[in-house]
């Protein structure tokens, strides 16, 4: 088993099959398919399940996946301590909506200074999509809100988000789900966690949402809340960056399990990059909590 075999299956696992792997390793179709079967012939064991023409991984194929993003993890660090003295290349970076928006222009424009070497590219969706994203390997690193619970992962605490419902300027005090009328919740998808929150300080006062609206930016939610559609929650600090606070009426949660969360910039123990150190250096910086 050689590292280019390993190469050739993350190819066919990321891209989803022999003929978008082949493309992206500028290989013809029946090279990778005799290096895929070569290596289940060296191994005893089916890698992928064929059904027709598409592949699915077999157990063992997980398990050789797991491995494989391990070994040429470990690689990648053996050639960077070689030969990387400075962050160079490519940084795949997911992030949270909420954190892209507030949190990520200043450390973003600071790292780009430093280390004008590195390209990064920016990825926004919920925790769940950017963890799975980061341990498939087609991220480097994410910042999400916590829990994280893979032992497979470094996690960082960086920004400690105060969390508060936004509603329109005249709606007055919201201090339990009681005090908000209308009972409409303006949210994001489920996968978001400041809806899960939001949900769960409404069920904990045994109050239901009447409606949720979903919607895809804080723009909008922000929008929809000043012309008093319904209320957020959300993080302050993004609240900060709306032009049109006076429009808004803000409204502190006094239930510590609602009140705050923690973003966590995470990446695979198998990836100890100088790109991604480095980054997460800036990060710290910003958060202001270095001693974290």
């Amino acid at each position: 088993m050689e590292i280019s075999d390993l190469l050739i299956f993350q190819a066919v696992v990321r891209h989803g099959g022999i003929t978008r792997a082949a493309k992206q390793l500028n290989r013809v179709q029946s090279n990778v398919t005799v290096r895929i079967r070569k290596l289940e012939d060296s191994l005893g064991v089916l890698l992928f399940l064929r059904e027709g023409k598409r592949l699915r991984l077999s157990s063992a194929g997980r398990i050789l996946l797991d491995y494989t993003e391990q070994i040429l993890g470990l690689a990648e660090q053996a050639r960077s301590a070689i030969h990387e003295t400075r962050p160079f290349g490519i940084l795949r970076l997911g992030t949270m909506e909420s954190t892209a928006a507030a949190r990520l222009p200043r450390p973003l424009c600071e790292y780009h200074e430093r280390y004008p070497e590195v390209s990064i590219e920016l990825r926004t969706g919920s925790p769940r999509e950017q963890l799975a994203l980061v341990l498939l390997g087609e991220l480097d690193a994410a910042l999400v809100a916590e829990p994280v619970h893979d032992d497979r992962l470094n996690a960082l605490a960086i920004f400690e988000e105060e969390l508060v419902i936004v509603g329109g300027a005249a709606h007055p005090a919201i201090a339990v789900p009681q005090d908000v009328d209308p009972r409409t919740a303006l949210v994001f998808h489920p996968g978001c966690p400041y809806r899960a929150r939001l949900e769960g300080w409404f069920a904990r006062s045994g109050t239901p949402i009447g409606r949720m609206i979903e919607l895809t930016s804080y723009h909008a939610m922000l929008g929809c809340a000043a012309a008093g559609m319904g209320i957020a929650m959300m993080p302050l600090s993004v609240i900060r960056t709306y032009t049109e606070r006076s429009r808004l009426s803000i409204h502190p949660i006094s239930d510590p399990d609602f009140s705050s969360a923690r973003t966590l910039f995470v990446w695979r123990k198998a990836m100890q990059r100088p790109a991604i150190e480095r980054f997460a250096e800036v990060l710290l910086k910003h958060s202001g909590a270095a001693e974290a």
